[in-house]
């Protein structure tokens, strides 16, 4: 090798000062020997220093430069930039830098919309025919370790009346708007609507088996991308040194960077270009376990439509100090200004610092004028590619380092740096137009994320955010939906189930395609229906009228598409009852006992409707 180190053997000035990896360069290829000088330059010599001579763990090394060759390739800018943007990051936390220093908050401007209204309305039928223009982004990289569940979160049943889990949901729902939305197109429509999911190496395998077992729950597998995610590396200390696995020498110590890695897997996929090419116009990112979501996306969609919104950021009405993110207006000191996510423990603090001394306080409304953020996005393409083809995906990242003691010297444990999705606006220009659509809690927000522990010690009158939660604001969802639309569903019992006091309503449930919109609801279900509290009514099929019903007990209707059913008169028996199940009871599988409860279907009115034509 010569003196500046372009050949493979000999030494050279730039290995001198780490002596183990100069003994190993003869088994370097040249792709190994440049990675080798980014690891010097940027002050990593200790991942040699333990090397032993050439013949000893030479597969181990060679492993080793695999695992940096990913870590580079992955990461936009690659290795160096990471480090180069770990030291500061980790100089700035050390220093007690607010990332917020010059700005004042104040508040965006946004849509706010009434469900059931003539604008809600309207705005849903504007959604539903962007729809055939949109690409969904599905962003899944956790397991379910934080509720209780050892398997993939989109695997987990949405409710326990039909089984059907997220991820079915999700796509079914995409495939009725596709339809509704090709529906109002002259003449014939092709349209397939991408579906992108992004996946880690814990989720990758389980979510590919789920779709494959499953048929793609009836998506066409050509529509389906899956782009998984790698790891960072892990930083030792504020000289951001990289941390070593302490069971492997040869390895980098690794954690996840965050769902904010799902802009640099779109831009490097060249998915968003492809896209673009057919006349794509909208890319919709939601996350893993939000059963409602779909109710809020047509109207949504319809708003960023008729306001031209670059970026739209779904949000629900948020109580000050709730622990959830409330979307800002922030505007610098030096005339810049953007419109993004504050998390809630640095909300209030900001507001005091810039002349609110209440703080995060409710308005008139009852509610933060802040509204709160639930990590939903509507994108415009075009601005989007326009966006990445300068940051290649690259978000705006933070580190959150677990310090010793006061005088943050020394880390608790290795650290690393993060970044969200919903951070992609802040480096955006101040002339994007960027807005939000805030629709009730009730509609479209019921994440499930804690596990029942977690969600009991939650103060009263706060969202538990649980299985158990998050399966019942479904049927109550539903069945105020029904009720806008002139049933009559009876009121909720309250019950305590693994600890958390809990609405009990009717469980409704419909398939995606049966009420899509409001419109869709209200013209299938007349004259004046009443389901009981006790009631389950499960709906499977496109053209089912409810006419006239009274249900007390349980009763399934299902129909192809080919058939026009009413489902009317008086149904009456023992249903199916619910009981309570412990959450510790380790005779009941983990879906159950982190909802804390089980259907007993006793008895039930099961309708099937096989063959075409009118049915009553």
């Amino acid at each position: 090798m010569d003196s500046d180190g372009n050949g493979i053997s000999g030494g050279g000035g730039w290995t001198e000062a780490c002596a183990p990896l100069q003994r190993n360069l003869q088994l370097l290829a040249p792709d190994e020997v440049e990675l080798s000088k980014i690891l010097l330059d940027e002050g990593q010599s200790h991942v040699f220093e333990h090397w032993p001579e050439p013949g000893v763990d030479d597969d181990k090394k060679r492993n080793f430069f695999d695992q940096v060759r990913r870590l580079n390739s992955s990461y936009p800018g690659g290795l160096a930039s990471y480090i180069q943007n770990a030291r500061k990051l980790l100089a700035d936390s050390k220093a007690g830098k607010n990332p917020y220093d010059g700005f004042t908050p104040s508040v965006p401007s946004g849509e706010v919309l009434t469900f059931g209204d003539d604008n809600f309305i309207s705005l849903e039928e504007a959604g539903v025919k962007e729809a055939r223009y949109a690409a969904f982004v599905l962003v899944a990289g956790g397991l379910g370790e934080r509720l209780g569940y050892k398997g993939i979160k989109v695997a987990l049943p949405r409710e326990t009346t039909t089984g059907r889990c997220f991820l079915q949901h999700y796509i079914e729902s995409i495939l009725a708007l596709q339809e509704a939305s090709c529906k109002l197109v002259e003449g014939k429509c092709n349209t397939k609507i991408p579906f992108v999911i992004m996946t880690s190496d814990d989720t990758n395998s389980l979510t590919i088996k789920l779709l494959e077992s499953n048929s793609y729950f009836g998506m066409e597998p050509s529509q389906v991308n899956i782009l998984k995610q790698e790891k960072v590396a892990c930083l030792a200390d504020n000289d951001a040194r990289l941390a070593l696995d302490p069971n492997d020498k040869y390895k980098i110590q690794t954690k996840p960077h965050g769902h904010g890695d799902v802009h640099s897997l779109l831009y490097s996929s060249g998915l968003l270009e492809q896209w673009k090419s057919t006349g794509r116009k909208w890319v919709l990112f939601f996350q893993d376990t939000n059963g409602l979501l779909f109710n809020a996306i047509p109207s949504a969609l319809g708003v960023s439509a008729t306001k031209g919104y670059n970026v739209n950021s779904l949000a629900v009405p948020r109580k000050a100090k709730e622990a959830i993110g409330g979307i800002t207006k922030l505007t610098h000191v030096d005339g810049r200004s953007m419109v993004i996510n504050v998390e809630y423990n640095q909300l209030d603090p900001l507001l005091r610092a810039t002349g609110h001394p209440d703080g995060d306080a409710n308005c008139e409304t009852g509610y933060s004028p802040y509204p709160g953020n639930i990590n939903q996005l509507i994108l415009e393409l075009g601005p989007y590619i326009e966006e990445l083809e300068k940051t290649h995906g690259a978000i705006s990242e933070f580190v959150n380092p677990k310090y010793t003691d006061s005088t943050k010297t020394a880390f608790k444990s290795s650290t690393r740096l993060e970044c969200m999705m919903q951070d992609y606006p802040k480096t955006l220009p101040p002339s994007a137009n960027v807005g939000f659509t805030v629709m009730d809690a009730w509609l479209a927000y019921a994440p499930v994320k804690n596990n029942p522990e977690d969600a009991a010690k939650v103060p009263k009158g706060n969202p538990y955010h649980s299985a158990t939660s998050g399966e019942m604001a479904i049927y109550r969802a539903n069945s105020l939906i029904l009720r806008k639309a002139g049933e009559q569903i009876a009121d909720p019992i309250i019950d305590t189930i693994n600890g958390q006091e809990v609405e009990v309503w009717p469980r409704i449930t419909w398939s995606p395609r049966w009420g899509l919109v409001f419109k869709d609801v209200k013209a299938k279900v007349c004259g004046n229906s009443s389901v009981s509290q006790r009631s389950a009514l499960v709906i499977n099929g496109k053209n089912i009228v409810i006419e006239g019903l009274s249900l007390d007990g349980a009763l399934i209707a299902n129909a192809i598409d080919e058939a026009e059913v009413k489902v009317t008169g008086q149904v009456e028996n023992k249903g199916w009852t619910i009981q309570h199940v412990d959450h510790k009871d380790i005779s009941e599988n983990e879906e159950i006992r982190i909802r804390g409860f089980k259907l007993e279907k006793v008895e039930q009115l099961e309708l099937n409707y096989t063959e075409p034509g009118k049915r009553a």
